[in-house]
C-alpha cells in the first residue's frame, strides 16, 4: 500500500467528508505563492495554515506537484472568468481596453502571483501555464486593438508594447524593488499609459 493510500485509509471519516475541498487547498497554495513563491508550496505548512492534518491533503491530491498544477489551473481559470468575462459586456473596444487597463492596475494580488511564477519558469508545471496565459493575453490585446481601429501589424505591435509595459512595471516594483509610486502618482501613470496606448474611438 502506498503512503498516500495508507493516509487515506487512516484519515478519520469526518475529515474526509468535505471540510476542505480541492479548491480550498489550491487557493491556499496560491496564497502561499503570493507570499513566499512557488518553492514555498509544501504539504505540511499548508496543512498547518488550514488547521488540518496531512491526511486531508492526500484525500484530494497524490503529490505536492499535483496540488501546484491545480493551483495554477485555478489561477488561470479565475483570470479567464473574472477579468475577460467581465469585459465581454463592453461593446466599445477602446472603452473595453480602458476597463482592462484600469482593472489590471488595481488587482494587486494576481500580479504578485504572476511575478512569482515568472521567477519559477524553469518548473515544469509553471512554464506551460505562463505560456498559455501570456499567449491568451496577447491575443486578447491584439484583437481589442484591431477592434479599436488599428491594422493587424499595428495592433500586434501595440499589444506587445502594452504587455511589455505591464511586465516591466511588475519587475520594477516586485523584483527590483523600486520605490513604489504614491497613490496619486500611480493613478496619473495609469492614465498616461492608457492615453498613450489606447486609440481614441
Amino acid at each position: 500500500m502506498t503512503d498516500s493510500a495508507q493516509i487515506k485509509q487512516d484519515t478519520p471519516r469526518h475529515e474526509r467528508s468535505g471540510r476542505l475541498s480541492a479548491d480550498d487547498w489550491a487557493q491556499a497554495a496560491l496564497d502561499l505563492i503570493a507570499e513566499q513563491g512557488v518553492a514555498a508550496v509544501a504539504v505540511e505548512p499548508l496543512a498547518r495554515r488550514l488547521g488540518v492534518t496531512k491526511g486531508s491533503f492526500y484525500w484530494h491530491f497524490p503529490s505536492r506537484d499535483a496540488l501546484l498544477v491545480a493551483a495554477l489551473e485555478r489561477w488561470e481559470k479565475v483570470e479567464q472568468e473574472m477579468v475577460f468575462g467581465k469585459l465581454e459586456a463592453i461593446p466599445d473596444a477602446s472603452q473595453r481596453l480602458r476597463s482592462l487597463f484600469d482593472m489590471v492596475a488595481h488587482e494587486f494580488k494576481s500580479h504578485i502571483i504572476y511575478s512569482e511564477l515568472l521567477k519559477a519558469l524553469d518548473h515544469p508545471a509553471v512554464q506551460p501555464v505562463i505560456g498559455r496565459v501570456s499567449e491568451r493575453r496577447m491575443d486578447y490585446l491584439t484583437a481589442s486593438f484591431r477592434q479599436a481601429g488599428l491594422n493587424r501589424n499595428d495592433a500586434q505591435h501595440r499589444a506587445r508594447l502594452a504587455y511589455a509595459a505591464y511586465v516591466g512595471f511588475l519587475q520594477l516594483n516586485l523584483q527590483l524593488h523600486q520605490t513604489r509610486l504614491q497613490h496619486d502618482e500611480f493613478e496619473a501613470y495609469v492614465e498616461h499609459v492608457m492615453a498613450t496606448l489606447i486609440p481614441v474611438s
